[in-house]
């Protein structure tokens, strides 16, 4: 979503070539320091030195996503049908295994169906916009709808986005892990509702589990690398696209596999955001005015709140605990599931009060993450430093 609406920024003032330059620079200081620190992070990952540092970067990075998951359910679950599809939507993602994508259609059917109002402070009308500068007001009367421009976009855009999944694919065949990168992250661009941490639970249940890519430690470290970038957090894509490819690496160097990774899931995340706005800016304001689309995206923005929580509660467990045991549930009809669950005993004194510690100088003292992040790997640096004397 922060790339999308830089493209919508830069095309506000200068159309396409403003939402061109707004989008690539928005995401190229990111992207090379985020391949760097991947480089970095798979030559010395078992270095004691390293695995200290992330101790305490796990911990800030689970009190951001619990400040994140806090300023958002105060601000947009202050309706009790609100609360609930938020609630629904976390039991669907956490208890039920449901894919995220398929949590969105139903929050979105749940708004049609329903008829449920959407909340005005989630889906504001033209009317209490807030911002007048005149270059950044869009006319109520929608820009060059003809028929020829939409297929122009859509032509240049979707080409090219979809040429180089299609020539992957063709080329080194569906099993091939630049093949399936393409496929699965070209997947997750089309669902990215509510950002980096509503899609990070999918990301990591099918990357972790599924593919086996990496492990559940080393995706909440890729975050944490992912927190001290410039621009987006999603930028953790292309830290798991470099591990992924580094460890298959097939006929190439490892390193050089990496890096191809990288560029291949950068391309297929960020490059279809173009798509989405040059095609849809000059309608923003129409469509803002639609009562059905308006009831969808407020109950979404519900949804999106439960899979954060989903989110919250898988990097908990995972931080704050040493071991976790798979549960069975039994739902109705027979269904069957799991949900893995803390090792109480196994509880990590010193990450949770890491946590805590960084919960609060982001919440009440209002401390710079960059800085919470910093000093969170020094004290883990030391922590882990006097363990060893």
């Amino acid at each position: 979503e922060a790339q999308q609406l830089t493209i919508y920024l830069g095309w506000l003032l200068h159309r396409v070539r403003g939402g061109v330059v707004a989008g690539v620079l928005f995401v190229l200081p990111g992207a090379i320091s985020m391949l760097a620190l991947s480089m970095i992070y798979i030559t010395y990952q078992n270095a004691a030195v390293l695995e200290s540092v992330f101790v305490g970067v796990k911990a800030t990075v689970l009190a951001i996503v619990l400040s994140a998951l806090c300023r958002l359910g105060r601000r947009l679950l202050h309706r009790p049908v609100m609360l609930a599809i938020a609630v629904g939507a976390f039991a669907c993602s956490f208890m039920l295994s449901v894919p995220f994508p398929m949590v969105i259609l139903l929050a979105g059917l749940t708004g049609i169906i329903f008829r449920i109002s959407p909340d005005q402070d989630v889906v504001p009308g033209p009317d209490n916009r807030k911002n007048t500068h005149p270059d950044l007001v869009v006319s109520s009367t929608p820009h060059n709808l003809s028929a020829r421009r939409v297929v122009t976009v859509l032509a240049i855009c979707g080409a090219l986005w979809l040429v180089p999944v299609i020539a992957l694919h063709t080329m080194l065949g569906g099993g091939h892990i630049y093949a399936q990168q393409s496929l699965f992250f070209s997947q997750m661009a089309v669902v990215t509702f509510g950002g980096a941490y509503a899609v990070l639970s999918y990301m990591a249940e099918q990357t972790v589990n599924h593919y086996g890519w990496l492990s559940g430690g080393e995706m909440l470290d890729g975050l944490g690398l992912a927190e001290t970038t410039p621009g987006p957090l999603i930028m953790v894509t292309q830290f798991v696209g470099f591990v992924a490819a580094y460890r298959n690496p097939g006929t190439l160097d490892p390193m050089l596999a990496g890096i191809l990774g990288a560029l291949v899931v950068s391309w297929v995340t960020f490059a279809p955001c173009f798509l989405w706005i040059f095609l849809g800016a000059p309608y923003i304001e129409r469509l803002r005015g639609n009562a059905v689309l308006a009831r969808v995206l407020s109950c979404i923005t519900a949804a999106v709140v439960g899979v954060i929580l989903n989110l919250t509660v898988w990097f908990g467990v995972q931080v704050l605990f040493t071991e976790l045991r798979h549960v069975p549930i039994h739902f109705f009809a027979g269904k069957t599931g799991t949900v893995a669950l803390p090792v109480l005993e196994r509880f990590d004194p010193l990450a949770g009060a890491m946590m805590v510690t960084a919960l609060l100088a982001i919440t009440v003292f209002r401390i710079g993450m960059i800085k919470v992040l910093l000093c969170s790997a020094a004290f883990g640096l030391l922590a882990g430093t006097a363990r060893l004397i």
